[in-house]
This record gives C-alpha cells, sequence and structure tokens, in this order.
C-alpha cells in the first residue's frame, strides 16, 4: 500500500505534536477543578458553569475550525502550517489562564470565563488541524494504530513531565504564594509545549490527498458528512470514551488530599506512576491489535475496566501501596483504548470518503474534537456539582463523611460506570479489519481512476471536412 510507511523520526515527530498540546492541556486535565477552588477561589458550582459554557460556544468554533482547516492551502499543506501559526498564542493564554489577579470575586470570575474561552479558542484553532494530520500522514490502519501509539508515549512523556514538576515548580516559585507559583511553573511548560509544536511541525508530512477534489462550501460539508453513519457513532464513543478519565483524573487532587490525607508530594509520586501506567497502556496497544481486531480489543478492555475502576471503591484507602499498584494497573488499563480511539477516527474518516465521495478531515475531526472537549466539559462540570452537592469546603480543616464518599465515588464507581457505556458504544461500530482493507483497496483505485483522468491528453475534436 502506497504511502503508508512511515519512519521512527515521523513518528516521534507527530507525537510531539500532542505532546506539546497535553503539557499545557494535561495541566487542566489534571488540576483545573482543584485550581479554580482552592487557588484562584472560585465556587465549584461556578467552575461547572464556566466549563460547560465554554463548550457551547465550541459548538460554532469547532466546525468552522474544520472547515478553515479543510479549505487552507499552503506549501506545508492544509493542517501542518496551523501548527506553526497557533503554537504561541496557545502558551501564551494558557499563562494568562494560570494567572490569578489581585481583583473582586466577580472581576476573577469574568477574568476566568475570558482567559479560559481564550484558550479553548487558540486549542481548537491548533488541536483539529493536528488530530486531522493524523488521518493524511498514512493510510495503513496499522501504521495508523503505531503512529497512534507513539503519540500516546510522547503524550505520556509530556504529561509525566507535567506532573513531576508542576507541583514542585508551584511550591519553588511561590513559595508561600501558591497563585504566583501556578503562573510562573505554566509559563516554562507553556514555553516548552510551544518548542514541541515547531518540532512537530519541522517533522511532519501530509501524504493523503481526496481521492476526488471538490469545492463544495461549508453548508454542503456539513451536511455530507452527516451521511457518514460511522461518524455519528464515533462522535457518541468519544463523548463516552473521555469521561471516564477525565473524572477520575480531576477527583484524583482530592483523593490523595482527603480522602488519603497525603502530601504534595505524595500527590506528584501518585500521579506520575499513574502516567507512567498510561505510557506503557500506549504501547500494549499495538501489541494486542496486532493480534486482534481493534474493536474487540477495545470493547474487551472497557469491560475490564468497568470491573477494575468500581472494585477500587471497596478498596481502604489507607493501605497505601495497595492503592498506588493498583492505581498503576488502572491506568495502564484505561489508556490502551486511546490509541485505537484515535486511529478509528482515521478510519471512519476513509469510510465517509469511500461511501461519499467526498473527503471532508477537518469538520469530521473538529467534530470529535467538539465531543471530546465537550466529554471534558461534561466530566469537569459533573466533578463541580457533585462536590457542591457531597458539601464539600475549599476552606475547611476537615471534610464530612458524605463529602469523603462523594471523592470516592468520583475516584471509583462513577467512572467504571462510565467504562461500561463506552464498551456498549462501540459495539455499534463496523469499521473492522475485513472492512478496512477493503476500503483502502477501492479508495486506491478511485485515486489511479482520477490520476489517469487528469493526465489525458485533452486534444481538441478534429473537424469534418465538408
Amino acid at each position: 500500500m502506497e504511502n503508508s510507511r512511515l519512519s521512527v523520526k515521523e513518528k516521534i515527530g507527530y507525537g510531539m505534536g500532542d505532546a506539546g498540546c497535553n503539557i499545557i492541556f494535561g495541566a487542566i486535565m489534571l488540576f483545573v477543578n482543584y485550581f479554580y477552588t482552592d487557588i484562584f477561589g472560585l465556587a465549584p458550582a461556578l467552575v461547572g458553569v464556566l466549563l460547560l459554557s465554554i463548550r457551547v460556544i465550541d459548538a460554532v468554533t469547532d466546525p468552522i475550525m474544520g472547515a478553515i482547516a479543510d479549505r487552507t492551502r499552503s506549501r506545508f499543506g492544509r493542517f501542518r502550517p496551523w501548527l506553526l501559526w497557533i503554537a504561541f498564542p496557545y502558551a501564551l493564554f494558557s499563562v494568562l489562564m494560570f494567572t490569578t489577579p489581585d481583583w473582586s470575586y466577580s472581576s476573577k470570575v469574568v477574568y476566568a470565563f475570558v482567559t479560559y474561552f481564550l484558550l479553548s479558542i487558540t486549542y481548537t484553532a491548533i488541536n483539529i488541524p493536528y488530530c486531522s494530520l493524523g488521518s493524511v500522514i498514512t493510510n495503513d490502519p496499522k501504521e495508523r494504530v503505531a503512529c497512534q501509539s507513539y503519540r500516546f508515549v510522547m503524550v505520556g512523556i509530556a504529561t509525566l513531565l507535567l506532573s513531576l514538576t508542576l507541583l514542585p515548580m508551584v511550591d519553588y516559585f511561590g513559595g508561600g504564594d501558591k497563585a504566583k507559583g501556578y503562573q510562573i511553573a505554566m509559563t516554562i511548560l507553556a514555553l516548552i509545549g510551544m518548542c514541541m509544536f515547531l518540532f512537530s511541525f519541522a517533522t511532519v508530512r501530509e501524504r493523503i490527498r481526496p481521492a476526488v477534489p471538490t469545492n463544495d462550501d461549508l453548508k454542503a460539508d456539513l451536511k455530507d458528512v452527516w451521511k457518514n453513519d460511522q461518524w455519528v457513532r464515533i462522535l457518541l464513543l468519544t463523548i463516552c470514551n473521555v469521561c471516564p478519565g477525565f473524572i477520575r483524573m480531576a477527583a484524583t487532587m482530592y483523593y490523595v488530599t482527603w480522602v488519603m490525607q497525603q502530601s504534595t508530594s505524595f500527590a506528584t509520586m501518585f500521579i506520575s506512576l499513574g502516567v507512567i501506567g498510561m505510557m506503557i497502556g500506549s504501547t500494549l496497544a499495538k501489541v494486542l491489535t496486532d493480534r486482534w481486531c481493534k474493536l474487540k480489543v477495545f470493547f474487551w478492555t472497557n469491560i475490564v475496566l468497568a470491573i477494575f475502576s468500581s472494585g477500587f471503591y471497596f478498596l481502604n484507602p489507607h493501605a497505601t501501596v495497595l492503592i498506588v499498584v493498583m492505581y498503576f494497573l488502572l491506568n495502564v488499563l484505561h489508556q490502551i483504548p486511546s490509541p485505537l480511539h484515535w486511529s478509528l477516527m482515521a478510519d471512519v474518516d476513509d469510510y465517509g470518503e469511500w461511501k461519499t465521495g467526498k473527503r471532508i478531515t477537518g469538520i469530521s475531526f473538529s467534530g470529535n474534537l467538539f465531543f471530546l472537549k465537550l466529554g471534558l466539559a461534561i466530566a469537569g462540570a459533573l466533578v463541580g456539582f457533585l462536590l457542591s452537592w457531597y458539601g464539600y469546603d475549599a476552606g475547611a480543616k476537615a471534610q464530612s463523611a458524605t463529602a469523603l464518599n462523594g471523592i470516592v465515588m468520583l475516584f471509583t464507581v462513577i467512572p467504571g460506570v462510565g467504562y461500561l457505556i463506552t464498551a456498549g458504544v462501540v459495539r455499534l461500530l463496523k469499521v473492522d479489519r475485513e472492512l478496512m482493507a477493503r476500503i483502502q483497496s477501492d479508495l486506491e483505485k478511485r485515486r489511479e481512476n482520477y490520476r489517469e483522468l487528469s493526465e489525458y491528453p485533452q486534444t481538441k475534436p478534429v473537424e469534418a471536412k465538408s
């Protein structure tokens, strides 16, 4: 299959792009609830409203960005140049978001909404083109899994760097002022993330073009993308797949601080071990899918996760060694489906072109990114609302039994239910090995036919002599 093999350098380069995204956005996934409630000083329920409201705006901005990316024409390709153009603004707004101004409460609320909105816009502008790249750098389903495995290992390294350094840097640079510490720490991490984006831009190439180019308007593209029945189903999978892990991530700092009653240094070690587990899970994805169909691996992994995560509820939180070991294993299992999920998005993009005759990569991935962010927002809001409902008080010296039980539920049982729902959604997809082999064969024939027609000499017909 042509255009399929990728060098190790390019796989690392592709992964570096998401590492740049996640060394910044990972701080949001791991610490945003805790930062906004315990450092910035916002009420938990208000944090939930903030996270959800920005996602409403994303419903408009995401498909627009996807359409813009599809229509981008440059010597660097359609998607790749955005890594260069948006790297600095994304880094800048991440620093501003983790800056705590000494203002009144109402002014701080406005500041939080504005800075989170600006970060969300730049995240959209760089992440949708980046994710779309995964569909156009190779057309081999196995290479796509390999590429995504490299990607998530690089993400793991970035997240590990984040988890190992952020809290210690907060303490070092801030001293007793944690707000100042978060600002300086995020400035350093944002600069590292920007360099990662630039490395990705320099090493990745776009190879796959639509079999038959089209120049339809945005309205027609939005209408046609819904004709891809697998795309609609993977949107549902995206929102279901992201929620369990993010709920547990958002609850981790609360679980370590209040339930386990451990220090900041322990929290750093705990989160870092989880990240190492996720890196191992990313590599296992390639091993497992070399033997079995990715849809089967995806389904059974989530079934095991549902049982494993729910069982965590019954463990003694003060049995520290046992908790650490089980948390590590849980993260290994949790990360196996992630490379499969993103490779499935590329497969579904191929399926859409095969079925409708149009390749709408930017809009296709923008839908996935919107539902991913929607899932993150729902999960973050759920954590905020439930903490408020359970009576969590950030300023208290100790939490009530109800609040502690709520934190444990957020860390264990609620994600477990999410994994079970995700397993059910996986069963709706049909882009298995056999179908993808047929799709790639058919698309290659279309490309050949289009090339032959394009290269056929367009000669004027000879006029008949009178």
